[in-house]
C-alpha cells in the first residue's frame, strides 16, 4: 500500500476530482492568496499521503514552493507516511490548542470513589449524590463486601423497583432505564438472590440497553439458561454479550448455538460467535465460516475487519487472507479549504428524549484536513442523525456514530491517521480506530485530558460551546442531528 504507484486511470480521476475542488469555491481560495495551481498542488499532498505514497511528485513540488503554508502541509504528510507515529510532528509550526474547559465540581467526587469499594458508607452516600454519574459509579463499584449494608442495598432496589413506564426518553439531568440497569448488576454482585426475583422481567423489558445489562447480571450470576435465551435476542449487543459470557462459562458446550450466531447480520455478535468458536471439533464450524466471510466481504464494509479476521480463524487461515474493500482515493470537497485554515463549525444537536440541548465542534483542518473533511461530508449526509452515544465513560471519554451502537460498526470506508501537534485534552474531538489506519468514523469527545492517546488517535475537532451538554450525556443517548453552522 505504501509508496505504491497509480495507475494512469486513476490520475485522470484525481485530476477532475481536484479540478472540482478547486473550482467549487474561488473566492475562499482567493481569499487566502493562492491560485488555483497551488491549491490543486495542496490536494495533491492530501491525497498523496491519503495514499501512503512518498514517492509522489507533490510532496517535492510543495517541499519548495514560496508559500509557508504548503511546504509544512507536505512536510507533515512525509512525516506522517514514514513514522505512523510521526516522532517529527513537534517540529512543525506550533499550531493553536484547543479551548481550556473547567471540569465539573461533580466528577472529583466521581474520581474519589474508586478507592472506596470497600468503604460501603462512602458509596451509600454516594448512591445519592446530586449528580447520577457519581451515583451510577457507587453503584458499579459496590461488591460482596458491602452486601450487609441493608441501606445501600436498598437503595439500589429502590432503582430497580421505579424504573418508569417509559424508558425511551428522559429530562436533561435525570435518568431513564439506567438507574435500573446498573442497580440489577450490582444487586447480583451484593445480593443474587435478591438479583434473581427481578431478573426474568428486565430480560424480557423492551428496551436493549435494559436487556444487555440483564444478560451481565445473569453471567454474574451464573444463569446460563439464561444466557443461552439471550443468545437469540433480536439485538445484536445483546447477543453478543450473551455469547461472550455463555463462552466463558461453558467453553464448547454451546458451539452449535455459536454457530448458527455466524448467519446473524451485526458484524459484533458474528464477531463474538467466531471468537467463540476457536478451537471447536464442529466439523460444520469451518464451511460455516467460509460462507459468513464471503458474506462479509460482499458487504464491502471495512468496518468488519474484526468479524472477517475472526470467521478467518475458525477457518484456520491467516489474518493476511482478508479481503478488505478496494481503497478508493478521492478527495474530500473541503479538504483543500480546511488544510489551508478554512473554519468550519459543525452544531450537535441532541434529541429532546435524550434531554435535548446541543453544542457545536470547531474541525481541526489545519491538523487533520482529509478526516475533517470526510466527516463533514458525513455529517452533511446526515450519515449521524439518529445514531447514539453508545459508549458513556465519565472520567474518560463519550463516544458515538455507530449505525450498530458498537465498536465493530462503523462507516464502510476506513479513514487514515492523521496524528499532529494538538494533544487529547478535554473537550477535544478524536476518531475511534481499533489499530493504526483504521478509522470507522466514530467520534470520541475527552472529557478530561487524556495525553496518553496523543500517539495513538487523531484529534480531528474541538468543542467550542456546550461542554455542560457533553458533560451531561448518558449510554444510547440520541444525536437529532449534525449540522454545518452557516
Amino acid at each position: 500500500m505504501a509508496d505504491r504507484p497509480m495507475p494512469q486511470h486513476a490520475h485522470t480521476t484525481l485530476t477532475v476530482l481536484l479540478a472540482a475542488a478547486v473550482l467549487a469555491a474561488p473566492r475562499a481560495l482567493d481569499a487566502q492568496g493562492l491560485s488555483r495551481a497551488d491549491s490543486a498542488l495542496v490536494g495533491r499532498v492530501l491525497l498523496a499521503e491519503d495514499r501512503r505514497d512518498s514517492t509522489d511528485v507533490a510532496f517535492t513540488e510543495a517541499a519548495v514552493h514560496p508559500d509557508a503554508r504548503l511546504r509544512a502541509i507536505a512536510l507533515r504528510g512525509l512525516g506522517r507516511i514514514r513514522d505512523p507515529k510521526f516522532a517529527a510532528r513537534t517540529a512543525l509550526p506550533e499550531i493553536p490548542q484547543a479551548p481550556l474547559w473547567v471540569e465539573p465540581a461533580w466528577r472529583l467526587r466521581f474520581r474519589a470513589l474508586t478507592g472506596l469499594r470497600d468503604d460501603c458508607p462512602a458509596l451509600r452516600l454516594a448512591l445519592m449524590d446530586s449528580a447520577w454519574a457519581v451515583r451510577l459509579r457507587a453503584a458499579d463499584l459496590a461488591r460482596a463486601s458491602c452486601a450487609g449494608d441493608d441501606a445501600l442495598v436498598q437503595t439500589i432496589t429502590r432503582w430497580i423497583e421505579r424504573l418508569p413506564s417509559e424508558t425511551s426518553s428522559r429530562r436533561r439531568g435525570d435518568v431513564s432505564w439506567h438507574a435500573g440497569a446498573h442497580g440489577l448488576v450490582a444487586l447480583a454482585r451484593l445480593r443474587p438472590d435478591a438479583a434473581r426475583r427481578y431478573l426474568p422481567d428486565l430480560l424480557r423489558h423492551r428496551q436493549p440497553e435494559l436487556r444487555r445489562s440483564a444478560t451481565q447480571a445473569a453471567a454474574i450470576l451464573g444463569d446460563t439458561t439464561a444466557l443461552r435465551a439471550m443468545l437469540e435476542d433480536l439485538d445484536d449487543n445483546v447477543a453478543e454479550m450473551a455469547i461472550e459470557a455463555l463462552a466463558s462459562r461453558t467453553g464448547h458446550a454451546d458451539d452449535a448455538r455459536y454457530l448458527a450466531a455466524l448467519r446473524r447480520d451485526g458484524a459484533q455478535v458474528v464477531r463474538a460467535a467466531a471468537l467463540a468458536l476457536r478451537g471447536t471439533s464442529l466439523a460444520a464450524a469451518a464451511p460455516t465460516a467460509r460462507q459468513a466471510f464471503d458474506r462479509f466481504v460482499a458487504r464491502d464494509d471495512a468496518s468488519a475487519r474484526d468479524a472477517r479476521i475472526a470467521l478467518l480463524a475458525v477457518q484456520g487461515r491467516p489474518a493476511s487472507e482478508d479481503r478488505p474493500p478496494v481503497e478508493r482515493a478521492s478527495l474530500p470537497r473541503d479538504a483543500i479549504r480546511l488544510a489551508l485554515g478554512d473554519t468550519v463549525v459543525l452544531r450537535v444537536t441532541m434529541a429532546s428524549a435524550s434531554g435535548g440541548g446541543r453544542f457545536d465542534v470547531r474541525l481541526r483542518g489545519d491538523v487533520a484536513p482529509m478526516m475533517a473533511a470526510r466527516l463533514l461530508a458525513l455529517a452533511e449526509a446526515r450519515f449521524y442523525d439518529g445514531l447514539t452515544w453508545h459508549r458513556v465513560e465519565p472520567d474518560f471519554v463519550i463516544q458515538g456514530g455507530s449505525p450498530g451502537a458498537n465498536e465493530y460498526v462503523g462507516w464502510r470506508e476506513t479513514l487514515r491517521d492523521e496524528l499532529g501537534t494538538v494533544s487529547h485534552r478535554r473537550g477535544t474531538v478524536g476518531m475511534s480506530t481499533r489499530g493504526h489506519d483504521t478509522g470507522d468514523a466514530q467520534w470520541f469527545v475527552n472529557l478530561r485530558d487524556n495525553a496518553r492517546l496523543d500517539a495513538d488517535y487523531t484529534v480531528w475537532a474541538e468543542v467550542i460551546t456546550g461542554i455542560d451538554v457533553v458533560d451531561g450525556i448518558l449510554e444510547g443517548d440520541r444525536i437529532r442531528s449534525i449540522r454545518r453552522v452557516r
